[in-house]
Order: structure tokens, then sequence, then C-alpha cells
């Protein structure tokens, strides 16, 4: 049924695309209403089952629309060409600041997605998380320089360490409804930044 949404005009599948992350990103996937998301939308709750078999096909879309557009955000040309693992980080957190400018709902949405417990989609989403944790270690950090690492330092450790404290800080942002500041979150990664790299590199690569 996804091919009848593909069909779509462009605009109009963007705008069901985005009514679906709002929702779901403010409410999560028990919560919200496929009728509000429909009428968000401009379209009828029928129609929205027409182009999707149910809410819950209609959830793992979303997400893997948001993997499609990351992946077009980060090119994997462009970092297999940087070798420092830090200088990674940094153009991985720039491109996604990027993204959540242009699409505004898509960060509350996929948290929720990653933080789906004791719901339909949540065993999907689970395993979803994981398999792409893990893929995006593999595909981005290939050709990093190892050399500049301490030698009892585990690379992927620091990788999952310096993830999970961006998530722990979206996290809090939206738990206590602040505004999301694209530039306050590049700071105060460039703080975690330079703290993990001054514990993880050798002395003449700081």
């Amino acid at each position: 049924m996804e091919d009848k949404f593909l069909e779509l005009p462009k605009e109009k599948q963007l705008r069901i695309i985005n009514a679906g992350m709002e929702y779901f990103g403010k409410y999560g996937y028990k919560n919200a209403r496929t009728d509000d998301i429909a009428a968000r939308a401009g379209i009828s709750k029928g129609l929205l089952f027409y182009y999707f078999k149910n809410k819950k096909s209609f959830f793992i879309y979303l997400f893997h629309f948001c993997e499609d557009i990351l992946k077009q955000f980060i090119s994997i040309q462009d970092v297999h060409e940087i070798t420092d693992f830090f200088d990674i980080m940094d153009y991985g957190a720039v491109r996604k600041m990027e993204i959540m400018i242009k699409y505004p709902y898509m960060l509350n949405f996929i948290l929720k997605a990653f933080y789906s417990q004791k719901e339909d989609v949540s065993h999907d989403m689970n395993y979803l998380a994981q398999k792409i944790l893990s893929q995006t270690f593999d595909n981005y950090f290939q050709n990093i320089d190892m050399s500049k690492f301490k030698e009892d330092i585990d690379v992927r450790q620091v990788y999952q360490m310096l993830v999970w404290m961006m998530e722990g800080y979206l996290v809090d942002m939206l738990r206590n409804e602040q505004s999301l500041d694209v530039d306050e979150m590049l700071t105060e990664f460039e703080k975690w930044k330079v703290m993990f790299k001054r514990m993880c590199y050798r002395e003449e690569y700081l």
C-alpha cells in the first residue's frame, strides 16, 4: 500500500510525514491518535489507512524515512576521507543539527521510537535501534587513525558513551519541555569532545 503513498505529490507526502512525526513525537506511539494525525495532514483517517496498512506500519515507515534522511545528509564518502575520530563526531553532529532545522519534528519522533517500551512497535524499534548504532560505527569509523588512541582505549566504547551523553542531554531537554537550541547543543558537545579527547588520545595528539 505504501506504493500508493509514494505516488502522491512530494508536498503532500511531506505533509503526512510531518504530521505523523509531530504527533508520535509529542505523544508516543500508544497515545498518538491517527484521527489527529490525519486531520493535521489534511486528509481523512480512511485515506491514511489506504496509504498505510495500520498505525504500526505508518510508524515504521516514518522511522525508515528518518534513516534515509540521515543517509542523505551524512555522506559516507566524506566521512571516509576523515581519519580523526573526533573530527568525524564533529561532522556528524553538525549534519544532524542541519536535519533538525529542516525537519523540526524528527528529533522528538526518533527519541520516542528509540525509547519505546511495552508498545506494539517496541520490539521492532529496539531491534532497529541496536542495528543502526552498530552499523553506524562500522560504516563511518572504518578509516580512523587508531594510533592516536592510548593503548587501553576501546574506541567503540568511547563512541557509545558520546552517543549516550547526547541522548541523555536531549531527553532531559524534552522532559523539561525546554526548546532545543542548536548552537547551545553544539557548544555542549564541544565540551564533551575536548574532555574525551584528553582522556583517550596520546599526549602528542592533543
